[in-house]
C-alpha cells in the first residue's frame, strides 16, 4: 500500500486541497444536469453519486483527519445516501494510506521526545491498519504485545477550520438546507475534538469496559497510561479478526447468532444503563476471536445521552404512541422534529413520513426476538429516506429535523442493525429496558 510523507498542516494546505475537491463536486454537477436530459433522471443521478463518492474520497484521504471523518460520518447518519457514498466512505474506516516510517518517527518524538523504539523493544513502523484520525502499529515490552494507535500531524488543530471548509461540500452532496444546519455541525465538531483527544479516549475506555466487564463473551483491551499521551494509545494487542471477515468465512449459524447477541447486549446495556454509547459500530472496531468472544476497540466516539432526549426517543418506538396521534405529536415536538414554525400542511405531511420511519426503526424494539438477516429490513430504510428526502426538496421544505442528539443516536442504531445483518443473525434476542 502507498505511503504518506506528509500531510497537509496549515488552513492554506487544508483549503486548497478541500477547494480542489469541491470545485470536482460543482463539475459534476454540471455534467449531471446534460446527463439527465440525455439519460434520465436515474441513470444520470448514479453517475452523479458515483463520481462525487470518487472525487470526494480521494480528494480528502490524504488530508485524513476531520475532513474525511465528517463526509464519512454523514454519509452513515443520513441513512439516505446513495450506495455509492456508503461503499466508499466506508473505505475511510481502516483503508486509507497509512503514514511512512520516518513520520511515524518523527510524530512519536513529538508526544514523547523518544523514537518508538527507544520506548519499545519491538515496534512495527508498517501500520496495521489506517483509518481517519490514526493508524495502528504493533509493539511489544517483554512478551507483552502491544498495540500502539497514533494520531496523523495536525488532527485536533484543523477540526474547526476543515469543518468550516468541508461544510458546503457536504451540504451540497446530503441536500442539507443551511437554516438549522449550524447546531447540526457543532455536535460533529464536538465529537471530533473528543476523539481526538486519546487521553479522553483512555478514560472513557477504561470506564466502559469496566462497566460492562460482566456482559458475557465480551473483551476488551487493556489501557496503559504510562505509554500514552493526548496523541498516542497504547493497549493490549487483541488476536482475532474484524466482523467482515468472520462473517465472509462463514462461520456456523449458532456462532454467529453467539456474536450478534453480545453486540446487541453490549449496546443496549450502555445506551439504558449508562445513558452513554460507543457511537462508531462498524466492522473495524470489532473483532472476534478462537473462543468465539467479541472484542471491543476504539471508544473514541462516546455519545452521552441526556435524559430529555433518551426519553422521548425511546417513547417514539412504542406501540402505544405510534398508535396514539396526539401523543405522537407531543413527542415530536420534543425530539424538535416537528415545530410551531411549521404550517399544518406541512406538519402532517412530516408526521406521516416520520410515523413511517419510526414505525419500521423500532420493529426490533417492538418483539421478542427479531430476524435481522432479513436485508429487507436494513434496505427499507434507504427506500423510506430516498423518499422522504425527495418529498421535502419538491415541497421545498428545510430537511434539518430533529435534535442535535438524533446525530450519533440514529448513527449507533442503523451501524448496530447494519452489523446484525452481515452477521446474518437471525434469532437476536430483544430486551430494550435497562437490564
Amino acid at each position: 500500500m502507498e505511503t504518506i510523507d506528509s500531510i497537509p498542516i496549515t488552513k492554506i494546505q487544508r483549503a486548497s486541497k478541500i477547494l480542489q475537491t469541491g470545485a470536482k463536486v460543482g463539475a459534476n454537477y454540471i455534467k449531471y444536469y446534460g446527463d439527465k436530459v440525455v439519460s434520465g433522471s436515474d441513470k444520470a443521478r448514479k453517475k452523479l453519486d458515483e463520481a462525487n463518492a470518487d472525487d470526494v474520497y480521494n480528494g480528502l484521504k490524504k488530508l485524513k483527519g476531520s475532513a474525511l471523518k465528517v463526509a464519512q460520518m454523514l454519509s452513515m447518519e443520513q441513512n439516505i445516501v446513495p450506495e455509492a457514498f456508503s461503499e466508499k466512505f466506508s473505505l475511510s474506516q481502516f483503508s486509507v494510506p497509512p503514514l511512512s516510517p520516518p513520520l511515524v518517527n518523527k510524530t512519536f518524538k513529538s508526544s514523547f521526545g523518544k523514537a518508538p523504539h527507544e520506548i519499545f523493544e519491538r515496534f512495527e513502523t508498517k501500520a496495521s491498519n489506517a483509518a481517519s484520525i490514526g493508524q495502528v502499529h504493533k509493539a511489544g515490552i517483554n512478551g507483552t504485545k502491544y498495540a500502539v494507535k497514533i494520531q496523523y500531524p495536525g488532527v485536533a488543530e484543523s477540526i474547526s477550520s476543515d469543518l468550516a471548509l468541508v461544510k458546503p461540500v457536504a451540504m451540497k452532496m446530503f441536500n442539507i438546507k443551511g437554516e438549522g444546519s449550524e447546531k447540526y455541525f457543532k455536535e460533529v465538531e464536538e465529537k471530533l475534538v473528543e476523539e481526538t483527544n486519546y487521553l479522553n479516549e483512555i478514560k472513557e475506555s477504561m470506564f466502559l469496559s469496566e462497566q460492562c466487564g460482566h456482559l458475557p463473551n465480551l473483551r476488551f483491551p487493556k489501557y496503559y497510561p504510562e505509554y500514552s499521551s493526548d496523541r498516542i494509545i497504547t493497549m493490549d494487542w487483541m488476536d482475532g479478526i474484524h466482523l467482515s471477515e468472520f462473517t465472509a468465512r462463514n462461520p456456523a449459524k449458532d456462532l454467529k447468532n453467539k456474536v450478534a447477541q453480545t453486540l446487541w447486549d453490549f449496546y443496549m446495556f450502555q445506551i439504558h444503563n449508562l445513558k452513554k454509547v460507543h457511537a462508531d459500530p462498524h466492522p473495524g472496531n470489532f473483532l472476534v476471536n478462537e473462543a468465539g468472544e467479541l472484542i471491543v476497540l476504539d471508544f473514541g466516539c462516546i455519545k452521552t445521552i441526556p435524559d430529555d432526549f433518551y426519553v422521548p426517543y425511546f417513547e417514539l418506538t412504542k406501540e402505544e404512541n405510534l398508535s396514539n396521534p396526539d401523543r405522537f405529536a407531543e413527542l415530536m415536538h420534543e425530539v424538535e422534529i416537528i415545530s410551531t414554525a411549521d404550517s399544518e400542511q406541512h406538519r402532517k405531511l412530516i408526521t406521516d413520513m416520520f410515523h413511517q420511519i419510526l414505525t419500521h426503526f423500532s420493529l426490533p424494539l417492538r418483539t421478542e426476538y427479531f430476524d435481522f438477516s432479513d436485508s429487507r429490513f436494513v434496505e427499507k430504510f434507504a427506500d423510506l429516506g430516498t423518499t422522504y428526502a425527495k418529498v421535502l426538496e419538491e415541497k421545498k421544505i428545510n430537511s434539518n429535523r430533529g435534535s442535535r442528539h438524533f446525530i450519533y443516536l440514529n448513527r449507533t442504531f442503523f451501524g448496530l442493525y447494519n452489523l446484525l445483518n452481515m452477521l446474518g443473525a437471525d434469532n437476536v434476542r430483544i430486551s430494550s429496558e435497562p437490564a
